[in-house]
This record gives structure tokens, C-alpha cells and sequence, in this order.
């Protein structure tokens, strides 16, 4: 009898009984993380058009929902998701991509394993769905196939060329020309031939890839990534030469923008990718302001020589 009762009270401490306030405010934020993610994989699973995707986000979907299960077996509460929350990631999911919007939405939970950590000195199992986390989902999230992902490297080689190259060519245009019209007008005609010319080098080069590996992308796909994301920059860089009158300030907000594209695309492609932005934004920014000041000089020297007025 003795005995029997010994097992009733470690059955409850195992569920439940002898963990204080804290311990159980971090258990209910839990579960609801773990029911919320389980409705956001589960409704990408249903929209997804890739069968191995599906297989992936339903995969994952399970396993969110046994985590949950797992917390309420302490809780002894019904738990809603986070609607917000779960709008929020799916939209944006949908919109950027899968990848960048789950590993966007695991990078946020940082605080997790802080509570996770003082939840398993209370209940060890915690350790388990911990290693769940951090290694098995992170498995499965890099098992799905989303083609931005598999072209980014077309994406990468549009933009750094058009930011690189351009930056330094307005900058040099700004002090050759000192004419805004002027400036725009150089700008387009180079940004889009460029981009043309660009395409097409991605074209060859991804065939070439193609016929020596057995590649996966396909070179018009390839070329059309480069192309577009060079022109939408152009166009971007362009615009302040095209809206405002003073040349310089014109020069000023596109060295904005620049910095604005470099660290909205870095961190995407950290996330997406598992890199590590803040190295590679400092690098683009560096590289990019370098030419900018380089062309710049070069710019003031060739109307300073030529003695060219406009």
C-alpha cells in the first residue's frame, strides 16, 4: 500500500504536481508555441504544390502537435494558437518563400532554450523535445525544394553586380555630368544593357554547369533570375536621379537605397540560407561604398582633365 502510494505521488510530480509558477507560465507558453507551429505547418502542408514538401511540412506538423501534447500532459490546460502568430508566418511564408519564413519564424524562438533549459531540471524529458528541435525540424526544413532557393545564386550574381557596378557608375556620372536628367538617362541606358549582358553570361554559364555536372537549374531560368533582379535594381538606384532636382542629393538617397537593398537581401539570404549576416552585410557595404567613392574621384578627375562643361 505503502509502496502504491509512493508511485501515485512520483506519477503526479511527473505531470504536473510540485512545479511552481514559473516552471508552469514557461510550460503554457510552450504549448501554445508547439499548437500554433502545428497549424502553421499543417496549413503549408495544404497549399503546397511539391509532394515532397508536403510530406516535409506534415512531417513536422506531427511533430509540433506531439510536443504540445507532451506540454498539456503538465498543463492540464487547452492551449489556442496564436492567431496573429500564425497568420503572420504563413503570409509571409507565402509570399518570401517557405524556407525563409520557417527559419525565420525557429530563429525568433531564441528565448526558448533559455526556458527550456530551466524546464528540464524539473522535467527531464524536456532534453528530448529540445534535440527535437534543434536538430531533427532543422533536418526536415532543409529537405524542402523551393526554386528561389535552388536559383539564388543567379539572384545573388544580379544584385551585387547591379549594386557594385552601378553604385559606381552614378557616383562617377554625378560629378562628370552634375545633371540629373543626364545622370538618370546614362544610368538606364548602362544599368540595362548590362543586365542584358549579364543574363546572358548566367545563360552559358549555368548550360556549361549543366553539361559538365548534370546541374539542376536550367540556363533560361537562370539567365531571366540575373536579368530581372539586376533591372529592378537599376531601377531602384535610378529612381532618386529621376524624382529630385539637386544632383547631390539624388546621389545621397541612392547610396540609401543601396544600403536599404544590401541589408533587406543579406538578411534574407542569412535566414534562408543559415548564414552570417552581419559579416557578409559589412562586406557588401564596404565593397559597395568603396566603388561608389572610388568612381566618385574618378569622375571629378575625368571632367577636372578634359575640361569637359555640361
Amino acid at each position: 500500500m505503502k509502496a502504491a502510494k509512493t508511485s501515485g505521488k512520483t506519477a503526479g510530480k511527473a505531470h504536473g504536481a510540485g512545479i511552481g509558477p514559473v516552471i508552469m507560465k514557461d510550460i503554457l507558453t510552450a504549448q501554445r508555441n508547439e499548437i500554433t507551429e502545428h497549424h502553421i505547418y499543417e496549413r503549408l502542408s495544404r497549399s503546397a504544390g511539391n509532394a515532397q514538401n508536403r510530406k516535409v511540412l506534415k512531417k513536422i506538423s506531427g511533430d509540433e502537435l506531439r510536443h504540445s501534447l507532451f506540454w498539456k500532459s503538465y498543463s492540464k490546460t487547452d492551449m489556442k494558437p496564436d492567431a496573429f502568430k500564425m497568420w503572420k508566418y504563413y503570409l509571409i511564408s507565402k509570399i518570401l518563400g517557405i524556407t525563409f519564413g520557417l527559419k525565420l519564424m525557429e530563429r525568433g524562438e531564441g528565448n526558448a532554450q533559455k526556458a527550456y533549459d530551466k524546464m528540464s531540471k524539473a522535467i527531464p524529458e524536456v532534453k528530448k523535445i529540445e534535440k527535437d528541435e534543434n536538430g531533427h525540424e532543422n533536418e526536415l526544413l532543409r529537405m524542402i525544394d523551393e526554386e528561389r532557393l535552388k536559383y539564388v545564386g543567379s539572384i545573388v550574381l544580379g544584385l551585387n553586380d547591379a549594386l557594385v557596378e552601378l553604385t559606381g557608375a552614378l557616383a562617377g556620372f554625378t560629378f562628370a555630368l552634375q545633371n540629373s536628367g543626364l545622370v538618370s538617362m546614362a544610368g538606364l541606358i548602362t544599368g540595362i544593357a548590362a543586365s542584358l549582358s549579364m543574363g546572358a553570361s548566367e545563360y552559358l554559364s549555368t548550360k556549361s554547369e549543366g553539361l559538365v555536372e548534370g546541374g539542376g537549374k536550367k540556363p533560361g531560368r537562370a539567365a531571366i533570375y540575373t536579368t530581372a533582379t539586376y533591372i529592378l535594381t537599376v531601377m531602384m538606384l535610378v529612381a532618386p536621379f529621376l524624382l529630385l532636382t539637386n544632383i547631390f542629393v539624388s546621389l545621397a538617397a541612392m547610396l540609401v537605397i543601396v544600403v536599404a537593398v544590401i541589408f533587406v537581401f543579406t538578411f534574407y539570404i542569412s535566414v534562408a540560407k543559415e548564414l552570417d549576416f552581419r559579416r557578409r552585410f559589412a562586406e557588401m557595404v564596404a565593397i559597395s561604398m568603396g566603388v561608389a567613392g572610388a568612381s566618385f574621384v574618378i569622375g571629378l578627375l575625368v571632367r577636372m582633365f578634359l575640361n569637359i562643361q555640361i
